[in-house]
């Protein structure tokens, strides 16, 4: 045991496959009927066949082989009795209807069949003949054509008896039932997980150290199930797949192994949990098949195991040993199991748990940052697709006029851009402003720039009401119609206006 312990640990316990307890009591549940007993024999009983009976005659040495041993040695004793006996009389008939009875001890009298005067004697005449024992005391004459064909029909008969007899026997005593007795399934099976994925497991053995040919294991699930059109299905058949695409179904049998069946979303156990289990009716058929090696007759071993044989929760102990020069396998261990750290709940119930979505679906920093880039891009270009427009109606002015607008226009983009810059302030350009605020942004000056700083900054400061779907994408930009510069009127509203006169006098004469 200490042993056990550091090689597997101290969270590790050995238990008896008889165990009473589990993580949940279970109820004392009443012993039920199996369908396929542990050693592999089928319970099952055909009765009311009627007049189907007859199909056993036709297939009578089939039948033979498959009758049970005190049986067939009873027909083996009965048929050679019966056939000794009736052959007996035929020639004991013969003897009397010719009268070789009565001159049983004359010497000059030429019988059918010499010294056979009474039914011993023919009884004796025959199993020496059948038996080709031939003492040389009894013998058939020339002068009996009659016993020369009953001697021709008796080679024949007992030829046939004999092959069928023999035969029968020899097939009985050669079946490879017997060689299944040397493969060993275990006990229980266990409930566990391997590779990150929950299994169920078992082990088989073979105590030969022949080998079992082309060894192959299946599995079936009886289960009673109703579909959903209210059709009932008794002991309903379902495959296990125990590694039939992979190749792991084919074994090579020369030391213990484990079998592995995968509860996945295709699995009949796939909402099989460890308190679920213990209310579940159900039978795993294992059926192992190979070619026995001495004889090259195909061997099948079966077991099965019931709800109440599934360990949840276990693995098998480890049997194989490294010794001087081979590997021992100990059987001692070969049932036994020792309790691991399994989830309780089903794979259904471990996906449904993995595939919940988040509780907070917000977009991420990465998201935010992108549309917040957009959104500055496209204030910019809007702001460079209004400074082109400007400077069309701006050549008009004198230089120095078109010098002072562009210093104050520069301001103005450098302003419009700190308020986009901010991630919770909505980015605007002068396209999304009001037309009157447009109209402002082409004058230059710095009582328009301040002017158009405070309506950007009571536009930019709306509470955004934008969701998450919003951020992704940014707003289709919505061009800005290139707008007709026609002449102010003369009067006061003109820009020419606040100038010194002295450069009122010079754009005049321009």
């Amino acid at each position: 045991m200490a042993a056990l312990r550091r090689k597997f640990g101290e969270d590790y316990q050995v238990v008896n496959t008889n165990r009473d307890t589990t993580a949940f009591s279970a109820p004392v549940k009443k012993k039920r009927q199996r369908f396929v007993e542990k050693n592999g024999r089928c319970n099952v009983q055909h009765g009311n066949l009627g007049g189907e009976t007859s199909r056993y005659i036709s297939d009578l040495f089939t039948t033979l082989v498959d009758l049970k041993w005190r049986w067939n040695l009873l027909i083996f004793v009965l048929t050679y009795t019966v056939a000794w006996l009736v052959m007996a009389s035929m020639w004991w008939i013969i003897a009397y209807i010719r009268g070789d009875i009565n001159h049983g001890h004359d010497s000059s009298y030429t019988p059918c069949v010499a010294n056979v005067y009474n039914f011993p004697s023919a009884f004796l005449f025959f199993i020496e003949t059948e038996a080709t024992i031939g003492y040389g005391y009894r013998y058939i004459t020339e002068k009996c054509p009659e016993g020369i064909i009953l001697f021709l029909f008796q080679s024949l008969l007992g030829s046939i008896v004999d092959a069928f007899l023999i035969g029968c026997m020899f097939i009985k005593m050669s079946q490879p039932k017997k060689r299944a007795e040397t493969l060993m399934f275990s006990q229980d099976s266990v409930i566990s997980q391997r590779d990150g994925k929950l299994c169920l497991m078992f082990r088989v053995g073979n105590l030969r150290n022949s080998h079992m040919v082309s060894a192959q294991i299946r599995c079936k699930l009886i289960k009673s199930r109703q579909t959903p059109e209210g059709e009932f299905l008794p002991l309903d058949q379902c495959e296990l797949d125990v590694g039939f695409g992979t190749g792991a179904d084919q074994l090579f049998l020369v030391s213990p192994l484990t079998i592995c069946h995968e509860i996945n979303p295709k699995s009949p156990f796939f909402d099989l949990s460890q308190r679920s289990l213990m209310n579940e009716q159900f039978e795993i058929v294992v059926i192992l098949e190979g070619i026995v090696e001495t004889t090259g007759m195909t061997c099948q071993a079966r077991t099965s195991y019931t709800e109440d044989e599934v360990l949840w929760g276990h693995r098998f102990l480890p049997v194989m040993s490294l010794e001087e020069g081979f590997f021992r396998v100990d059987y001692s261990q070969f049932h036994s199991t020792f309790e691991v750290n399994t989830p309780p709940y089903s794979v259904k119930e471990h996906d449904e748990k993995s595939s919940l979505p988040s509780p907070l679906s917000t977009p991420t920093l990465g998201e935010s940052h992108g549309a917040a880039r957009r959104a500055r891009v496209f204030s910019v270009d809007c702001i460079n697709t209004t400074d082109r427009e400007e400077r069309a109606g701006q050549s008009r002015l004198p230089s120095k006029l078109q010098r002072m607008s562009s210093s104050g226009k520069e301001d103005l983009q450098r302003k419009v851009l700190m308020l986009s810059s901010q991630h919770s302030e909505k980015a605007c350009s002068t396209g999304d402003l009001p037309l009157k605020l447009q109209r402002l942004s082409s004058s230059p000056g710095p009582e328009v720039a301040d002017r158009l700083q405070l309506k950007a900054l009571k536009v930019g400061f709306e509470p955004m009401t934008q969701s998450t779907g919003d951020l992704q994408l940014p707003p289709t930009p919505v061009p800005v119609p290139a707008r007709i510069h026609t002449p102010l009127p003369s009067g006061g509203g003109r820009p020419e206006d606040n100038l010194p006169a002295k450069l009122r006098r010079m754009n005049a004469d321009r």
